[in-house]
């Protein structure tokens, strides 16, 4: 006994064979399609705190060129961003407002610790009550970049682990989980 779907498929490899469907078919999921555009344009927000800041600011530059990741176009708004690079000393006085911005920007929004100081306070938090021991106790952080301060390279690196993690997610999933909590 045959398989009945056999005949279909063999109809449907003859197709393509004949070049009837040409390069107008594509097969894909729509979250596939929906990280591919997320991860094609990721803005990030014009947010510098500290030293880390002015290597953020050299990604953009010509010799690293963050535009060929599709994340160079640094936005002055957080409503038109989906990335906020937290580069620097985050202090108690300054967590509230880091707390409004990440409040402010549009869904699906992630956060990158750039340095030391932004990832566990730095080398300021034994000596000083005035620095925040990390940011990620007050709005969820997505990548660490490691170094005091990180080179450009390690930003780049951060924005490609960023990007493979938006490739992997899944859009509902992540609207169920948000509907739980």
């Amino acid at each position: 006994m045959s398989h009945p779907t056999q005949p279909f498929l063999q109809k449907e490899k003859r197709f393509i064979e004949e070049g009837r469907y040409g390069d107008n078919v594509i097969i894909t999921s729509i979250d596939a399609l929906l990280n591919w555009g997320r991860l094609s344009s990721v803005w990030p927000m014009t947010f510098g705190l500290a030293c880390c800041a002015i290597e953020m600011m050299a990604v953009s530059a010509s010799k690293y060129d963050i535009d060929r990741f599709g994340a160079g176009v640094f936005r002055p708004s957080p409503r038109q961003s989906d990335l906020m690079i937290v580069a620097g000393t985050v202090t108690i006085k300054m967590a509230q407002r880091v707390k409004t911005l990440y409040d402010q920007m549009p869904e699906p929004k992630y956060v990158m610790s750039m340095g030391s100081c932004a990832t566990c306070g730095g080398p300021y938090w034994k000596h000083g009550y005035h620095v925040l021991k990390g940011v990620d106790k007050i709005v969820p952080v997505d990548i660490y970049v490691q170094g005091c301060p990180p080179r450009p390279e390690a930003l780049l690196d951060g924005l490609l682990k960023l990007q493979e993690k938006i490739r992997r997610e899944s859009h509902i999933k992540r609207k169920l989980t948000e509907a739980v909590r």
